[in-house]
């Protein structure tokens, strides 16, 4: 978690986290989703890392994330994706949320890296108990992250 999540967390009111799968319904209006979503009051994004097996999720979330692999959307294109919006002017929290599979294959070490450099503030990975990330939380903490 970034400081920029714990300054959200730090107030005292309610904060409005909204969810939106990369790429769907199609690559090319996600950045103006995530740039919609601030200026109509988000506090943080949870911009969802499509898998081909999402079944921890409902359908509808299964569906979107069907559609966005359909659309050829990996993790460098969620980097790609928060990078842009950076550029545009999204300055609130993006945590990115999947499961491990695809993080790890990706390489946790280039994953830490490659999503500050994005400027993802943070992750949330549904598969992986806390106990079991003792290599991604270290990475994270070298990398700027609070734990």
């Amino acid at each position: 978690m970034s400081r920029l999540i714990s300054a959200v967390f730090d107030q005292s009111r309610p904060v409005f986290v909204a969810y939106v799968t990369a790429g769907y319904p199609q690559p090319s209006v996600t950045v103006e989703i995530l740039l919609k979503l601030q200026s109509g009051g988000a506090d943080i994004i949870e911009l969802g890392v499509p898998f081909s097996d999402p079944t921890a999720d409902g359908p509808v979330i299964q569906e979107a994330s069907l559609v966005a692999l359909d659309n050829g959307i990996d993790l460098d294109f969620c980097f790609r994706l928060v990078a842009e919006a950076r550029a545009n002017g999204l300055c609130i929290p993006v945590v990115l949320m999947g499961y491990y599979n695809p993080f790890y294959i990706y390489g946790e070490e280039k994953l830490v890296q490659d999503a500050a450099v994005a400027g993802v503030d943070g992750f949330i990975i549904v598969d992986l108990p806390i106990e079991e990330a003792h290599c991604l939380t270290s990475l994270c903490s070298k990398n700027g992250y609070v734990l």
